[in-house]
């Protein structure tokens, strides 16, 4: 970071001299030219953060970090940088590309707002986007953190994840970068544009290889318009393909206030369509009947249910 804040202090003092010199060359027009009005949204930045004057300004700012051995570590790119006497450097509207020991790209980062700290953080805020790897994902948190040293990408702020038609909400995130995972943590709300809410815990989002799958090993509840499923070894999501796989022993409540037990059941969701699907053993419960089955479909929409495979059934 030492290399970084030097790098910083060369491109000021640089800046300082090219600003001087313009001055001398053009001194007869500075009236003409003041006074100078700062850009709204610039303005509007430093005002949320209480902060009344910064001591350099540069536009169009980049920097390249190195590592000891001179190995490109991140390339730094914003809008304006701002540097204070007493609180971090700032950048509207950065992008930074961080780079593996090979010199290729592993992320880039862009967000609204981010701030330097002197341990080698980079702080990012507001609407946040990263392309890892060929791979998309869009952000919104206060904060997440980029850590220059250990090149970890997390937050422990509430997180607002636009997935594949879907919107996950979390309580916080880390990226791995030995696998191209992301791990959303906490208490998980998926809103899926086809309506059904999952709640869980603790998700991964697996992206790699073309792949698309959100995944849990926790308590998990899938909400229906008519249907409420809780499963007790988590789910497996295939955006792909519109599955949803509620893993271990599966409890279905309808709204008529009848039960369905079985293992392993999977959701399909096509064409405004709801189908339930399992293989394993199933019983059937309502006031009136008890019925067994080595298997089940059963339609959402239409609310037709199909017990499969020595049924045996008691009724009253």
């Amino acid at each position: 970071m030492a290399i970084f804040q030097s790098r910083i202090t060369q491109s000021v003092i640089t800046f300082i001299i090219v600003s001087a010199v313009a001055l001398w060359l053009f001194r007869d027009n500075i009236v003409a030219l003041y006074p100078i009005q700062k850009d709204n949204k610039q303005i509007e930045i430093i005002e949320d953060e209480d902060i009344t004057s910064y001591l350099e300004k540069i536009d169009n700012f980049s920097l390249k970090e190195y590592s000891n051995e001179q190995s490109l570590l991140h390339y730094i790119e914003a809008e304006t940088f701002y540097s204070f006497k007493d609180s971090s450097i700032r950048l509207l509207n950065p992008k930074v590309t961080q780079y593996d020991e090979k010199g290729q790209e592993t992320y880039i980062l862009k967000s609204n707002q981010a701030k330097i700290h002197n341990s080698g953080e980079i702080i990012f805020s507001g609407e946040v986007n990263i392309l890892s790897k060929g791979i998309y994902h869009e952000i919104e948190t206060e904060s997440l953190v980029m850590d220059s040293n250990t090149k970890e990408i997390s937050s422990n702020k509430d997180v607002i994840y636009s997935g594949e038609n879907a919107i996950i909400i979390a309580q916080g995130m880390h990226i791995n970068d030995a696998d191209d995972t992301m791990l959303l943590e906490g208490d998980i709300r998926i809103e899926q544009q086809s309506g059904p809410i999952i709640n869980t815990k603790d998700l991964n989002i697996n992206m790699a290889g073309g792949e698309k799958r959100y995944q849990t090993k926790e308590k998990s509840t899938f909400l229906s318009k008519d249907n409420t499923i809780h499963s007790e070894q988590g789910i497996d999501i295939d955006m792909k393909e519109n599955l949803t796989k509620l893993l271990g022993r599966v409890e279905i409540l309808q709204k008529s206030g009848a039960k369905i037990l079985t293992h392993d059941l999977v959701v399909v969701q096509s064409d405004g369509g709801e189908i339930y699907k399992s293989n394993k053993p199933t019983n059937y419960q309502s006031k009136s009947s008890n019925i067994k089955s080595q298997g089940m479909y059963y339609d959402a929409v239409s609310q037709r249910i199909e017990l499969m495979g020595g049924v045996v059934g008691l009724y009253e």
